[in-house]
């Protein structure tokens, strides 16, 4: 149970937050593409982050996701981002996946093709 007062000033963080960034629906299983805005000096860029979401959790302003990436010689890469953080540029939903789990924890065991997630089909 959340205090009223509370989540009415949650709801407007995150309102102000996200009055020009574009938050789609997501969860785990799909496969995210994400815009990181990276400040090197006084210089900024935008690098991009490609995995497959493995967790989201939290709610209201301390909503987080997990996003996890195989990086080279077959590393796995997870970094866990802030829904409402300044540094996301951008989230883009490549694909959607049929899971059946909330938490996709045992795809660090697993490696290659056996890590595959299936894609939902639409419309089918």
């Amino acid at each position: 149970m959340r205090n009223r007062y509370i989540e009415a000033f949650e709801k407007s963080q995150i309102e102000s937050q996200t009055n020009n960034k574009v938050i789609p629906n997501f969860k785990a299983g799909d496969t995210l593409r994400l815009g990181i805005k990276i400040k090197e000096g006084d210089k900024s860029r935008i690098q991009n982050f490609e995995g497959v979401c493995i967790c989201v959790r939290g709610s209201g302003v301390g909503k987080t996701f997990t996003v996890r990436k195989i990086g080279a010689n077959n590393i796995g890469v997870e970094k866990i981002f802030p829904l409402y953080s300044e540094s996301l540029e951008k989230i883009e939903v490549l694909r959607i996946g049929r899971v059946r789990r909330a938490k996709l924890y045992y795809l660090r065991q697993r490696r290659g093709k056996n890590a595959r997630i299936k894609e939902k089909r639409i419309g089918a």
